[in-house]
Protein backbone atom coordinates (compact mmCIF):
# COMPACT_ATOMS: atom_id res chain seq x y z
CA UNK A 1 0.00 0.00 0.00
CA UNK A 2 0.90 3.77 -0.88
CA UNK A 3 -0.01 6.44 0.96
CA UNK A 4 -2.97 8.85 -0.46
CA UNK A 5 -1.64 12.35 -1.31
CA UNK A 6 -2.54 14.58 1.65
CA UNK A 7 -5.33 11.65 2.83
CA UNK A 8 -6.67 12.93 6.23
CA UNK A 9 -8.42 10.27 8.51
CA UNK A 10 -11.09 11.25 10.91
CA UNK A 11 -12.12 9.26 13.72
CA UNK A 12 -15.56 9.91 15.55
CA UNK A 13 -17.42 7.34 18.01
CA UNK A 14 -19.78 5.32 16.37
CA UNK A 15 -18.92 1.67 16.93
CA UNK A 16 -17.95 0.89 13.42
CA UNK A 17 -14.96 2.85 13.73
CA UNK A 18 -12.93 0.25 15.33
CA UNK A 19 -12.46 -0.84 11.40
CA UNK A 20 -10.09 2.29 11.17
CA UNK A 21 -8.18 1.01 14.17
CA UNK A 22 -5.40 -0.97 12.07
CA UNK A 23 -5.46 0.54 9.18
CA UNK A 24 -1.65 1.29 7.96
CA UNK A 25 -0.67 4.85 8.90
CA UNK A 26 1.22 4.85 5.78
CA UNK A 27 -2.21 5.39 4.13
CA UNK A 28 -2.43 8.79 5.85
CA UNK A 29 -0.94 12.29 5.96
CA UNK A 30 -2.56 13.09 9.17
CA UNK A 31 -5.32 11.32 11.25
CA UNK A 32 -7.78 13.41 13.18
CA UNK A 33 -9.04 12.10 16.45
CA UNK A 34 -12.40 13.30 17.50
CA UNK A 35 -13.53 13.42 21.41
CA UNK A 36 -13.24 9.96 22.73
CA UNK A 37 -11.67 8.60 19.45
CA UNK A 38 -8.08 8.88 20.29
CA UNK A 39 -8.40 5.55 22.45
CA UNK A 40 -8.83 4.02 19.04
CA UNK A 41 -5.56 4.04 17.98
CA UNK A 42 -2.09 5.91 19.96
CA UNK A 43 -0.71 7.01 16.55
CA UNK A 44 -3.34 10.43 15.88
CA UNK A 45 -1.82 13.22 14.86
CA UNK A 46 -4.21 15.71 15.93
CA UNK A 47 -7.00 15.16 18.93
CA UNK A 48 -10.26 18.10 18.32
CA UNK A 49 -12.68 18.48 21.09
CA UNK A 50 -14.61 21.24 22.33
CA UNK A 51 -14.27 23.58 25.17
CA UNK A 52 -16.83 21.58 27.55
CA UNK A 53 -15.07 18.22 26.66
CA UNK A 54 -14.03 17.12 29.86
CA UNK A 55 -10.77 16.98 30.79
CA UNK A 56 -9.95 13.58 32.36
CA UNK A 57 -11.43 12.55 28.75
CA UNK A 58 -8.93 13.99 26.79
CA UNK A 59 -5.34 12.19 26.31
CA UNK A 60 -3.23 12.01 29.50
CA UNK A 61 -0.39 12.87 27.39
CA UNK A 62 0.75 13.60 23.93
CA UNK A 63 3.00 11.75 21.93
CA UNK A 64 5.65 13.19 19.44
CA UNK A 65 4.21 15.52 17.22
CA UNK A 66 0.53 15.39 18.75
CA UNK A 67 -1.40 18.27 18.82
CA UNK A 68 -4.73 19.47 20.60
CA UNK A 69 -7.17 21.21 18.85
CA UNK A 70 -9.85 23.52 20.49
CA UNK A 71 -12.02 25.88 19.58
CA UNK A 72 -9.34 28.90 19.25
CA UNK A 73 -8.33 26.66 16.43
CA UNK A 74 -11.60 25.59 15.19
CA UNK A 75 -13.71 28.76 15.23
CA UNK A 76 -11.93 30.39 12.53
CA UNK A 77 -11.20 27.54 10.30
CA UNK A 78 -15.16 26.96 10.11
CA UNK A 79 -15.17 31.13 9.78
CA UNK A 80 -13.43 30.77 6.50
CA UNK A 81 -16.26 28.48 5.33
CA UNK A 82 -18.98 30.77 6.40
CA UNK A 83 -19.40 30.11 10.21
CA UNK A 84 -20.49 27.62 12.33
CA UNK A 85 -23.70 28.27 12.45
CA UNK A 86 -24.17 27.24 8.14
CA UNK A 87 -21.62 24.23 9.05
CA UNK A 88 -23.41 22.97 11.51
CA UNK A 89 -22.45 22.15 15.23
CA UNK A 90 -21.16 19.07 15.51
CA UNK A 91 -17.55 17.86 16.14
CA UNK A 92 -17.66 15.94 13.06
CA UNK A 93 -18.08 18.47 10.68
CA UNK A 94 -16.30 21.40 12.55
CA UNK A 95 -13.45 18.93 12.47
CA UNK A 96 -14.11 18.59 8.72
CA UNK A 97 -13.81 22.63 7.87
CA UNK A 98 -10.96 22.84 10.23
CA UNK A 99 -8.94 19.92 8.34
CA UNK A 100 -10.06 21.85 5.10
CA UNK A 101 -8.48 25.20 6.16
CA UNK A 102 -5.23 23.79 8.54
CA UNK A 103 -3.92 20.74 6.32
CA UNK A 104 -5.23 21.53 2.80
CA UNK A 105 -6.23 17.54 1.89
CA UNK A 106 -6.79 16.22 -1.15
CA UNK A 107 -9.51 13.77 0.50
CA UNK A 108 -10.81 12.83 4.06
CA UNK A 109 -12.08 9.17 5.07
CA UNK A 110 -14.62 9.55 8.30
CA UNK A 111 -15.44 6.86 10.23
CA UNK A 112 -18.02 6.57 12.90
CA UNK A 113 -19.43 9.50 12.18
CA UNK A 114 -22.18 8.77 10.95
CA UNK A 115 -24.25 10.60 13.53
CA UNK A 116 -27.00 7.81 14.00
CA UNK A 117 -28.53 6.78 17.26
CA UNK A 118 -31.55 4.04 17.15
CA UNK A 119 -31.85 4.53 21.25
CA UNK A 120 -31.26 1.30 21.98
CA UNK A 121 -27.85 -0.57 22.42
CA UNK A 122 -24.49 1.03 22.64
CA UNK A 123 -24.19 4.10 20.14
CA UNK A 124 -20.65 4.44 20.95
CA UNK A 125 -17.93 2.91 20.57
CA UNK A 126 -17.16 3.10 24.50
CA UNK A 127 -20.68 2.20 25.27
CA UNK A 128 -23.20 4.66 25.46
CA UNK A 129 -22.44 8.14 25.42
CA UNK A 130 -24.56 11.74 24.83
CA UNK A 131 -25.19 11.92 21.22
CA UNK A 132 -24.75 16.08 20.36
CA UNK A 133 -27.03 15.83 17.05
CA UNK A 134 -30.25 14.83 19.25
CA UNK A 135 -29.89 18.38 21.27
CA UNK A 136 -31.56 21.04 20.76
CA UNK A 137 -29.51 22.95 18.60
CA UNK A 138 -30.40 25.45 15.63
CA UNK A 139 -27.80 24.53 13.59
CA UNK A 140 -28.42 20.96 13.40
CA UNK A 141 -31.98 20.58 11.94
CA UNK A 142 -30.80 19.17 9.18
CA UNK A 143 -27.27 16.97 9.39
CA UNK A 144 -27.67 15.24 5.75
CA UNK A 145 -27.69 19.03 4.61
CA UNK A 146 -24.64 20.02 6.07
CA UNK A 147 -22.87 16.95 5.11
CA UNK A 148 -23.69 17.86 1.15
CA UNK A 149 -22.54 21.56 2.21
CA UNK A 150 -19.42 19.84 3.70
CA UNK A 151 -18.43 18.33 0.98
CA UNK A 152 -19.19 20.69 -2.00
CA UNK A 153 -17.07 23.08 0.00
CA UNK A 154 -14.47 20.20 -0.15
CA UNK A 155 -14.96 19.69 -3.44
CA UNK A 156 -14.29 23.13 -4.15
CA UNK A 157 -10.37 22.73 -3.48
CA UNK A 158 -10.47 19.61 -4.94
CA UNK A 159 -10.75 17.56 -1.80
CA UNK A 160 -13.19 14.28 -1.80
CA UNK A 161 -14.91 12.84 0.82
CA UNK A 162 -15.80 9.54 2.07
CA UNK A 163 -16.88 7.52 4.81
CA UNK A 164 -16.50 4.08 5.78
CA UNK A 165 -19.66 1.75 4.06
CA UNK A 166 -22.15 -0.04 6.05
CA UNK A 167 -25.04 0.87 7.49
CA UNK A 168 -27.23 4.21 8.06
CA UNK A 169 -25.49 7.48 7.93
CA UNK A 170 -26.58 11.14 8.22
CA UNK A 171 -23.77 11.85 5.94
CA UNK A 172 -23.93 11.95 1.88
CA UNK A 173 -20.32 11.28 1.03
CA UNK A 174 -19.95 8.50 -1.48
CA UNK A 175 -18.58 5.31 0.93
CA UNK A 176 -15.72 3.83 0.26
CA UNK A 177 -14.26 0.08 1.54
CA UNK A 178 -11.58 1.10 3.65
CA UNK A 179 -9.17 -1.80 2.07
CA UNK A 180 -9.93 -0.44 -1.09
CA UNK A 181 -7.53 3.07 0.29
CA UNK A 182 -4.22 3.66 -1.68
CA UNK A 183 -5.39 0.75 -4.37
CA UNK A 184 -8.23 1.77 -6.33
CA UNK A 185 -9.53 5.35 -7.64
CA UNK A 186 -10.82 8.08 -4.93
CA UNK A 187 -14.73 9.14 -5.61
CA UNK A 188 -14.99 12.77 -5.76
CA UNK A 189 -17.93 14.86 -6.63
CA UNK A 190 -18.26 17.88 -8.96
CA UNK A 191 -20.38 20.47 -7.74
CA UNK A 192 -22.75 22.34 -9.72
CA UNK A 193 -22.26 25.87 -9.64
CA UNK A 194 -25.53 27.15 -10.49
CA UNK A 195 -26.62 25.37 -7.43
CA UNK A 196 -23.97 25.92 -5.29
CA UNK A 197 -23.54 29.69 -5.96
CA UNK A 198 -27.48 29.30 -4.89
CA UNK A 199 -27.26 28.46 -2.07
CA UNK A 200 -23.90 30.07 -0.42
CA UNK A 201 -25.17 33.71 -2.16
CA UNK A 202 -28.75 32.90 0.22
CA UNK A 203 -26.33 32.40 2.93
CA UNK A 204 -24.51 35.28 2.57
CA UNK A 205 -27.52 37.49 2.14
CA UNK A 206 -28.28 36.06 5.36
CA UNK A 207 -25.34 37.09 7.78
CA UNK A 208 -26.11 34.58 10.39
CA UNK A 209 -22.38 34.75 11.25
CA UNK A 210 -21.07 35.32 15.07
CA UNK A 211 -17.12 35.18 14.72
CA UNK A 212 -16.61 34.29 18.02
CA UNK A 213 -18.56 30.78 17.26
CA UNK A 214 -20.83 31.52 20.11
CA UNK A 215 -23.94 31.35 18.16
CA UNK A 216 -26.21 30.46 20.94
CA UNK A 217 -26.29 33.97 21.98
CA UNK A 218 -27.76 35.44 18.63
CA UNK A 219 -29.83 32.12 17.90
CA UNK A 220 -33.41 34.03 18.94
CA UNK A 221 -32.83 36.20 16.01
CA UNK A 222 -32.47 33.39 13.83
CA UNK A 223 -35.23 32.25 11.42
CA UNK A 224 -35.66 28.45 11.58
CA UNK A 225 -37.30 29.12 8.44
CA UNK A 226 -34.58 30.65 6.48
CA UNK A 227 -32.65 28.16 7.57
CA UNK A 228 -34.31 25.17 6.84
CA UNK A 229 -34.44 26.83 3.39
CA UNK A 230 -30.45 27.11 3.42
CA UNK A 231 -30.42 23.79 4.53
CA UNK A 232 -32.83 22.78 1.30
CA UNK A 233 -30.51 24.37 -1.02
CA UNK A 234 -27.58 22.57 0.34
CA UNK A 235 -29.53 19.51 -0.35
CA UNK A 236 -30.00 20.67 -4.07
CA UNK A 237 -27.10 21.28 -4.48
CA UNK A 238 -25.41 18.29 -3.76
CA UNK A 239 -28.30 16.03 -5.49
CA UNK A 240 -26.95 18.07 -8.48
CA UNK A 241 -23.45 17.17 -8.31
CA UNK A 242 -21.53 15.03 -10.68
CA UNK A 243 -19.99 12.15 -9.11
CA UNK A 244 -16.51 11.64 -11.42
CA UNK A 245 -13.53 9.07 -10.28
CA UNK A 246 -10.04 10.64 -10.15
CA UNK A 247 -6.09 9.14 -9.19
CA UNK A 248 -6.48 8.12 -5.47
CA UNK A 249 -2.82 8.55 -5.12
Amino acid sequence: MTKTARTVLILGSAPNVLAARDLPKSLFSSIVAINNAWNVREDWDYHISPDDFPDIRKPDRLRAGQSLIGANDYVPANNAYGGIVYAGATMAFTAGYWVLAALRPSAMVFVGCDMVYSGTGNPHFYGKGTADPLRNDITLRNLEAKSARLMLHASQQGCACVRAPGGESRLVFPPMALEDLGQIDMPRIRANPTAFNRAQSYEDSLGYFVESGRYWDAAPNYSTDHLDAIDQLWINAGDSADAQMQPSA
